[in-house]
């Protein structure tokens, strides 16, 4: 379960256990911290005996997902009768959604993923970011971006026609200018913008443009004038050219990226998160999804994997993003698509986990904050049991032995001192 989050963060050590510092091995060290942050990242005089209380265990930084939706149900979907990604949000007041926004992240949590983006993100999220932060109820750390996207494009064809409530859109570089400021107003940390159609959206194609390159431009300078980041969903080879030739900080998705462009991305160093085994689950007819849907994404799928390997040895910097919504993947979904990176990318065990950690830090503006287990940073990590470093057999929530963020225990035991 997790804890109580309120009050002062608790002061913490660990002695002598093998430890994976988000970008290598240090073998057995003495971690402290207190205040939340870590004080002291030591080598231990104390080596990991058999059957001492560390003996098979190993800490690494809390993971890091770059791409998520909280605000989708939160219950049991293998039952009879369970909601849809579509007809859920509809039928369902915001206060409800807001319970269920919380379950999920803290879901995440509790699979040892302690930093959270939510790219599809309103006052809901930031609202959640803010009494996370405080303490008030335990939950990652949680970054809040806005989206702007025009009507008719991904984003507003998850909403039925007649539907009159639904999420704001933008047409025109003035009316995207005013929705990045919007989200600013509101509290929100980034933006996503949207250059290609997509898998879920129904009536439209992944190749479909959306917005025009004046509407993006306007975007991506409004928002960094506001020094939010700014990620883009795209798929198609044009959606990615244009996401990468008009500024934008991170790619989501790049199902189609070519031969040149990873070239040109792997040399600015713009991250990508390639949410692998959503499109996976959608094109193997998982339940929920339409007809339209898995077609869709078998077509993508079926020409994704050996382009994105070239890319990885290319050197591209994928890092660790699930599009988990509940729905296809689930908030605790991260070791599955973490195994899937270590296969298509043909990346050993440490290199998924930079990807899942310092990396992914880095690529949403938190490298100096979480990500690695240096003092000063945020004491975020995850206490494993077996060599996650060595071994992707360990990448399992039954693997998780506690998970502490921002220096509060949240669940599991931390081995004695």
């Amino acid at each position: 379960m997790l804890g109580h989050a309120a009050g002062r963060p608790a002061d913490g050590v660990l002695r002598g256990i093998a430890t994976w510092d988000g970008e290598r091995d240090l073998g057995p060290v003495d971690i402290a911290w207190q205040d939340g942050h870590i004080t002291e990242v030591t080598e231990s005089d104390r080596p990991v005996a058999s059957g001492s209380v560390t003996d098979g265990l190993t800490v690494i930084p809390g993971l890091v997902d770059t791409h998520v939706h909280l605000t989708g149900y939160a219950g049991r979907l293998d039952l009879p009768g369970a909601p849809d990604t579509f007809t859920w949000p509809l039928v369902t007041t915001r206060e409800e959604q807001v319970l269920h926004a919380t379950a999920n992240a803290q879901r995440a949590l509790r699979a040892g993923i302690t930093t959270l983006r939510d790219l599809a993100a309103d006052t809901v999220q930031s609202a959640l970011s803010r009494v996370f932060d405080a303490g008030i109820l335990p939950g990652p750390r949680l970054l809040a971006s806005g989206a702007v996207g025009m009507t008719a494009g991904h984003l507003d064809l998850f909403t039925p026609a007649p539907v009159t409530d639904r999420p704001p859109t933008a047409d025109g570089p003035d009316a995207c200018r005013a929705l990045v400021r919007r989200w600013a107003r509101d509290g929100l940390t980034g933006i996503k913008v949207y250059t290609s159609g997509g898998v879920l959206s129904q009536g439209d194609k992944p190749g479909w443009r959306n917005h025009t390159d004046a509407e993006i431009a306007a975007t991506v300078d409004e928002a960094h004038a506001l020094g939010m980041l700014v990620a883009a969903h795209a798929h198609s080879v044009d959606g990615i050219e244009r996401a990468v030739r008009l500024g934008v900080d991170s790619i989501e998705h790049a199902t189609e990226l070519t031969a040149d462009q990873a070239e040109t991305v792997a040399a600015r160093g713009i991250p990508i998160a390639p949410t692998l085994l959503i499109n996976e689950l959608i094109a193997a007819g998982r339940p929920g999804a339409s007809e339209q849907s898995r077609r869709k994404a078998a077509d993508m799928v079926a020409a994704r994997d050996s382009g994105f390997a070239a890319a990885a040895a290319a050197g591209v910097r994928f890092v660790l993003g699930t599009d988990a919504s509940g729905y296809f993947v689930a908030h605790d979904g991260a070791w599955a698509e973490m195994r899937r990176m270590a296969a298509v990318f043909d990346w050993d065990a440490q290199r998924v986990l930079r990807a899942a950690t310092s990396d992914a830090a880095d690529a949403v503006g938190l490298g100096a904050v979480t990500g690695r287990l240096t003092p000063g940073r945020s004491a975020d990590l995850v206490v494993l049991r077996g060599r996650p470093h060595l071994d992707v057999g360990a990448w399992d929530v039954d693997r998780v032995a506690a998970v502490v963020c921002r220096g509060r225990l949240v669940t599991g035991t931390l081995p004695a001192r």
